[in-house]
């Protein structure tokens, strides 16, 4: 604790002592993330491979090397725009006319902590950190001791490319987590489980610092009318298969009009065979993350079968998975899921796909709306009316139409949640102005017209009509 306050503070004084960095600093900044990035991309995905047991190299360049250069790219093309003062309106708009002026200064926060989780544990530091660098400050990075191989290589690549006054690792497990969300940032930034954002949200309390957390929950999936069902059924499944579902916006279970079940089970059996014609020695799928994990969604699938859901394994080889080398369980469809098995309760993190039918709309969105306030909200269909309907009458943090995970991948939308999955966003602009502080700024004129609008003491006349023109008292 001593060591990562100590770090802080060295932080937070070369930020006072230098002053907010200008354009070509913070520009400078991000293209020494990026340049790690590109040469050391196969050092990070055997790193990540190594901690996971297996993972697809071309799986960890995409979404943990490609992505984050995007957003990091994309902050660099446009931070000087970004960093522009932001005129305002004055009122009453007369002092406008008479040459006062009102604007918005953006000015960096501080020191910003990166807690990061370890599905993502390359993309989920550097994609935040886009934002981070963009907005001026300077940042402490704390990985998962889940993907140790990786906080390692990460630690030092980022210790030979930049002074720890500007970005540092700080590496341990739960208690050094537990100290680093309890340090005075100047804003905090979590990944992860909703569980444990509570402990980090308590704890930064204490010190009243900003936080934006991005969590969860269980993403639904609804397919509607007019849906091409092979196409819908293979993005699915895309979805729930890539990281082996360990994705905080993977869906997480399907609602699918009652005629159209069977048509949907088998679509997405034949999407996933094609995808994975074999599970257990295949590089392109990804194993889960630890035995704990594993166990977990284990017990899932059991307590689904003793409480009556058919369960659907989609092996194509047949192969024997019960003993392996890796933690690979088969991407698993449950059907006639019920709401008290755990798999409907618990956010799932795994290639599980509860199947639910409906018969009315307002069914599901009921379903929805009981639960907790997901991350997204996926729909599959042509229906403007339906989607109208989903749009306007559940909240999630994001909707993406005929595609799932998608609307993350774009750098001018935000991406938040909302309650129960998270608070706050970033990305482009929105990550921005997220860690950056939006000053107020007036410029009064010079001529003092107080003593003419009679708005000091003593008050007269003039200032109760003043008063009871405006209010009307």
């Amino acid at each position: 604790m001593t060591d990562m306050l100590a770090l802080l503070q060295r932080q937070r004084r070369a930020q006072l002592a230098d002053g907010p960095p200008d354009a070509a600093l913070r520009i400078d900044r991000i293209d020494r993330c990026i340049a790690l990035l590109k040469e050391n991309s196969s050092a990070f995905e055997q790193a990540m491979s190594d901690d996971f047991g297996n993972r697809s190299p071309y799986a960890s360049a995409l979404t943990d090397i490609m992505t984050p250069v995007g957003a990091l790219q994309h902050a660099r093309k446009h931070l000087r725009g970004w960093m522009k003062p932001e005129k305002r309106q004055v009122d009453p708009w007369l002092l406008g006319l008479l040459g006062a002026k009102a604007r918005i200064l953006f000015q960096p926060k501080g020191v910003v902590g990166v807690v990061s989780p370890w599905n993502f544990p390359v993309g989920l530091v550097f994609s935040p950190l886009a934002s981070v660098l963009a907005a001026g400050n300077r940042a402490i990075v704390k990985p998962s001791e889940y993907t140790p191989r990786t906080a390692d290589l990460m630690q030092t690549l980022i210790e030979q490319r930049f002074d720890a006054s500007e970005l540092a690792v700080v590496t341990g497990g739960p208690d050094v987590g537990a100290s680093f969300a309890a340090l005075p940032f100047d804003h905090l930034i979590f990944t992860g489980a909703g569980s444990v954002a509570a402990h980090v949200l308590r704890a930064a309390a204490d010190n009243l610092v900003p936080v934006t957390l991005e969590l969860g929950g269980k993403s639904p999936v609804v397919i509607g009318k007019g849906v091409d069902m092979p196409t819908a059924a293979a993005r699915i499944m895309a979805g729930k298969v890539l990281n082996a579902g360990q994705i905080c916006l993977a869906p997480d279970h399907v609602y699918v009009p009652e005629e159209q079940r069977d048509a949907f089970v088998a679509a997405a059996t034949a999407a996933t065979a094609q995808m994975l014609p074999t599970i257990r020695d295949n590089e392109d799928y990804t194993a889960i993350i630890s035995d704990r994990h594993l166990g977990r969604l284990q017990s899932y699938l059991a307590d689904a079968a003793a409480k009556g859901a058919r369960i659907v394994k989609i092996n194509p080889a047949n192969e024997a998975l019960d003993q392996q080398e890796h933690r690979k369980l088969a991407p698993t469809l449950i059907l006639d899921a019920t709401p008290d098995m755990a798999v409907m309760q618990e956010e799932i993190f795994g290639p599980l796909l509860p199947v639910m039918t409906y018969r009315a709309l307002d069914t599901v969105v009921e379903q929805v709306n009981a639960a907790d306030r997901p991350l997204a909200l996926y729909y599959f269909g042509s229906d403007t009316q339906e989607l109208n309907v989903l749009q306007t009458q559940t909240t999630s943090g994001g909707i993406c139409v005929n595609d799932v995970i998608m609307h993350c991948a774009q750098e001018n939308l935000p991406f938040g949640g909302i309650g129960p999955s998270g608070m706050g966003a970033y990305h482009g602009r929105d990550g921005f102005l997220e860690f950056s502080h939006r000053k107020a700024v007036y410029h009064q004129i010079k001529r003092d017209l107080g003593p003419l609008l009679t708005l000091r003491p003593p008050y007269g006349d003039a200032v109760r009509k003043l008063i009871r023109s405006t209010i009307g008292a």
